[in-house]
């Protein structure tokens, strides 16, 4: 490799869990998909156990987390060099067929001390019921690419209340909310014994799946999303406690440029929809129901924020360029920015860090210094710290670019 090469095509990382729907990530990134297979994810990134690979002529693919390594912070740059030491993002493109499962993500401090504490039990690290996957924070941007449905922290009391109330076999959480707060709700359905879960449940089951199964109900009220995961992730007469969490948290609904933030310990489900997710660069994630993955009702606990949450929507806001949105979290690890170009326009900007770029809609003419890239749809590409970009479009084109705040 030339060391004055700022630019290289990246080739991201599909992830096929079985939530991914089948025709959204293909179609995007020109790929054949004719058994239908799940496609769930699309990471761009550096994480140490799905990294992506930069395409290097002459030499071929290098992994992207080796490749940042080599370079000695060259390509991240003097300042995330020294506060972060590697790539601190992980981007992604997510197609969500069916419900995730509700999480929690821990703080940079539990991370640490919890990663450690399962290598010491010898834990192996890919084990199912392991609950830390590496030693670092989890918050995350998330930016609707269409209609997009979530759980979104605890209900605000007087709104909470109100739906206890309404849905009447629930009415017997409102003394326990009353007495006892987000907290003791909360520790009451997930430690609740399992006969209990479908005794109270079930009752409410019966009445909202025909109502969903004839089309009745709409997707801007809870019982929608508890028959669909009733449906989803019921195993025989078991019902997953994760139903109540339907009733409990935010439903928000997200339109199309819409993003929300995800810090430490606000628990969140996404429902249904595409999205583009920017995320500090790791894989921890504490489960409290709709899954049948491993759950771990003790490690979550200690995790979640119990107070409650207003769903805040952030837009885009005016970027370096004219033609760029910057989406703006408390984050210090990301920052996700929107490009929009129409055919001919060109701009020129300046990578500030390791950066990722993502073309989402159209071609465009990537150049730096005497490298040339064309992205189509779908292409990735890497710009290193201090890299001089000019952007020529050549249709009308949208792309992503993940980077750090300065």
């Amino acid at each position: 490799m030339h060391n004055s090469t700022k630019i290289f095509r990246l080739e991201g990382k599909v992830q096929h869990y079985t939530w991914g729907g089948s025709k959204f990530i293909p179609e995007l990134l020109e790929l054949p998909n004719p058994d239908k297979r799940p496609f769930a994810e699309y990471w761009m990134g550096a994480h140490d156990n799905v990294p992506s690979e930069l395409i290097i002529p002459g030499s071929g693919p290098v992994p992207l987390n080796r490749f940042i390594e080599q370079q000695n912070g060259d390509a991240l740059g003097p300042a995330v060099q020294a506060r972060f030491g590697r790539l601190p993002y992980l981007f992604k493109v997510l197609d969500v067929k069916d419900m995730l499962s509700i999480q929690v993500h821990p703080t940079k401090k539990a991370a640490e001390l919890e990663f450690e504490a399962e290598n010491k039990k010898g834990t192996a690290l890919d084990a199912p019921h392991r609950n830390y996957k590496d030693n670092n924070h989890k918050p995350e941007l998330m930016l609707a690419l269409g209609d997009f449905w979530l759980l979104h922290g605890f209900k605000p009391a007087s709104q909470l209340k109100a739906v206890l109330q309404k849905v009447t076999e629930l009415d017997f959480l409102l003394p326990v909310f009353e007495k006892g707060g987000y907290s003791q709700l909360y520790k009451t359905v997930m430690e609740m014994p399992q006969e209990e879960v479908d005794r109270r449940l079930q009752p409410l089951l019966n009445r909202t799946i025909p109502l969903y199964e004839q089309g009745k109900l709409g997707k801007e009220g809870e019982d929608f999303w508890a028959a669909r995961a009733a449906k989803t992730f019921n195993q025989g007469d078991q019902v997953d406690r994760g139903i109540f969490s339907v009733y409990l948290f935010n439903l928000v609904h997200l339109k199309p440029g819409e993003a929300i933030f995800q810090d430490a310990g606000i628990p969140h489900a996404y429902l249904e929809g595409q999205n583009m997710e920017i995320m500090a660069n790791s894989d921890n994630v504490l489960r409290g129901g709709l899954t049948n993955k491993h759950i771990d009702v003790a490690e979550l606990m200690k995790h979640v924020r119990f107070e409650p949450v207003t769903p805040q929507v952030i837009r885009g806001s005016a970027g370096e360029v004219p033609a760029e949105e910057r989406f703006i979290t408390p984050a210090s690890d990301f920052e996700l920015r929107n490009i929009w170009l129409d055919a001919g326009e060109h701009i020129r900007l300046k990578a500030h860090t390791a950066e990722i770029f993502f073309v989402y809609k159209g071609t465009v003419q990537a150049e730096s210094g005497a490298e040339s890239l064309l992205l189509h749809k779908g292409a990735s590409m890497l710009a290193t710290a201090g890299a001089e970009i000019s952007l020529q479009a050549h249709q009308n084109v949208v792309i992503f670019r993940a980077t750090t705040p300065g």
